[in-house]
Formats: structure tokens, sequence, C-alpha cells
């Protein structure tokens, strides 16, 4: 099956408003769109000034996390509620700098993820393991058990709306780098469990998506393994014509 590729930017906590919206016009000017689909996924803060401000039809745009509750005395948090009210459709869920910094848990982003679906968002579920795990070969076994605990509970239906994000920690501004049979070695065995869970016929639908330092000199030979879907950018994506050259990639 021909899954479209998806190429996403994950800013994290960079760029400000004026230097968000420049990107945005250099990266709408030189977008084919039929190319694969873009998301973009700023700071909180910026969301609404630039989806405001974009008048182009090619880049869509997410958010980098959401609250696990849906309301309530939750001090700095964002509910899926209220970015669904400002018109965003993406939200990344479990990014392994949440599970690091923020704690994370397994059952929290099954919590997120819920909220992001009972509004109406897509979510771009990400999952991976450290460097320790990968060195003791025990890496299928440790995404088995974070698909385990926070997507593969969910109804056909509900699976079929949500993006996958394999992210190799170790490979994560560390200088180390995955192969391309590394990445589909581990794409192709999420893919697996969620067809031992569910049916091949919806494993070969549901986009998986590299998130490991995936860069314009790497990005075309990852983009040519039979289940890497495309790429959730991070440094790389700061910069519009790295990002344009990974697009293109794809």
């Amino acid at each position: 099956m021909s899954r479209r590729k998806i190429v996403a930017g994950n800013w994290k906590m960079n760029l400000e408003l004026e230097e968000a919206a420049q990107w945005l016009s250099d990266v709408d000017a030189g977008l084919n769109s039929d190319q694969c689909d873009v998301l973009v996924f700023p700071s909180f803060i910026l969301l609404p000034d630039l989806m405001d401000v974009y008048e182009g039809e090619q880049i869509l745009f997410g958010a980098q996390n959401c609250s696990h509750k849906e309301s309530g005395a939750y001090t700095g948090e964002v509910s899926a509620a209220q970015l669904a009210s400002v018109g965003v459709e993406y939200v990344i869920i479990g990014h392994s700098e949440r599970r690091e910094h923020f704690g994370e848990t397994n059952q929290m982003l099954k919590e997120k993820i819920q909220q992001a679906l009972k509004n109406g968002m897509t979510p771009v579920f990400c999952c991976g393991e450290p460097l320790q795990v990968r060195e003791e070969g025990k890496q299928q076994e440790y995404v088995k058990k974070q698909l385990t605990e926070s997507v593969l509970g969910f109804s056909v239906a509900a699976m079929a709306e949500i993006i996958i994000a394999y992210e190799p920690v170790w490979a994560i501004g560390t200088g180390l780098n995955a192969t391309t049979e590394q990445a589909q070695e581990m794409h192709a065995f999420i893919r697996s469990e969620i067809a031992a869970k569910y049916s091949n016929e919806l494993a070969q639908q549901i986009p998986i998506l590299y998130g490991g330092s995936c860069k314009p000199d790497n990005a075309k030979e990852l983009f040519t393994c039979n289940d890497v879907d495309g790429g959730l950018i991070g440094g790389a994506s700061l910069n519009a014509k790295d990002f344009l050259a990974i697009v293109q990639s794809a």
C-alpha cells in the first residue's frame, strides 16, 4: 500500500514570531504541495498568530504537546480542546524530551492521545529507545512496551487516526546516527506490532515517521526505506533551506 510521505518540523523552544513568519514565507514559496504533507509544530504562543498570517494551503499546523487533563486548575498547561478551538489539527504526544525532562509516563501519554482524538486532532505519537537499551539489544522490547501501554489498546477507528514517530533517542543531538538498516528494522517492527494487534491492512495504512537527526544529507536514503514514511525533523527544521531540502527528498 502506498502511504503519502509526511515531513514535520518540530521547532521545540526556538524561533520568535518574526523569524517564524519569515520561515513560513520562505518554505511556502519553495514548496510543491504534490510532494508530501508538510507539518510545522511551533511553540504554543506562536500558533494563533502564525495561523492568522499564513495565507497558503501547503503547510499544516500542530502543537508540540497537550495536557492529559480536559480542563481545570493546571497552571501552565494547555488543553487539547483549547488547541482545537484555535484550529490546530495535529499534536505531538510523548516526544523523548517530554518523557525525559517532564517525567511523562506511558499511561499519561495514553490519556493525552484520548484528549487529542476527542477534540478531532491527529496525534503524532513518539516512541524510541535510549542508548543503553540499544546497546543491550532490548530496543524492540522497550518500544513494544511504549506502544502497548499508550496506543495499542485503542479501537481500530481511533488507531487509524494516529501517526507514529520512531525516535532513536541515542541518535538525537549525540553525533551518533542510526543506519538506514536500523531505521527500517525498527519501523518494520512497529508496523508488525500494529498488524499483530489489529490487522495487516491497518498496519499498512498508518504512517511511521523517522525522528532521529534527519538532515538533508541523509533524508533521501532514509525515506527510501519501505516502512519509513517521512520524518519528524528537529534542528534541521529551523532553517528553511534545509527543511525544504528534506521535503524534496520525500
